[in-house]
């Protein structure tokens, strides 16, 4: 039976790997989402004229 430490480690591991893995992720979102403005500039521009309105309309 693997000792408390080795949990330990191995938990800590999957954690790096874990936050490496998310990182990339939110790299490649955001390049997927910069080539879909630069590629449909009109909806790009609805959808920040839209999220423009969302916040102004926000109640803190």
């Amino acid at each position: 039976m693997p000792d408390p430490e080795q949990w330990n480690r191995e938990d800590l591991e999957s954690d790096a790997q874990r936050r490496r893995r998310r990182a990339q992720f939110l790299r490649d979102l955001k390049e997927a989402r910069e080539l879909r403005d630069r590629v449909q500039p009109r909806r790009a521009k609805t959808a920040r004229l839209r999220h423009a309105m969302r916040m102004r309309t926000f109640r803190w």
